[in-house]
């Protein structure tokens, strides 16, 4: 799960880098939007990457105060 967000956001940065240099071009035709959307896509995935790590270690703990409990899963619904 950690590696899935971690790429997320390491692709929303590069898209922001990507169309950093072409700005002036995004200003012109009105679409300024789509940088700064890649820019706050980045900024929630590092949100998203401290959430699922706490997330993933507060399992872990909980795995290893009780062993007989069956793991969690997400259910498919």
């Amino acid at each position: 799960m950690v590696a899935t967000i971690t790429g997320g956001t390491i692709l929303w940065f590069v898209l922001f880098l990507v169309q950093l240099p072409f700005y002036g071009w995004f200003d012109d035709h009105g679409h300024t939007w789509w940088v700064w959307t890649c820019l706050a896509g980045g900024g929630l995935g590092l949100i998203g990457i401290w959430y699922v790590r706490k997330r993933d270690a507060a399992i872990k703990r909980a795995a290893t105060h009780n062993p007989t409990a069956p793991p969690t899963t997400p259910s498919a619904q």
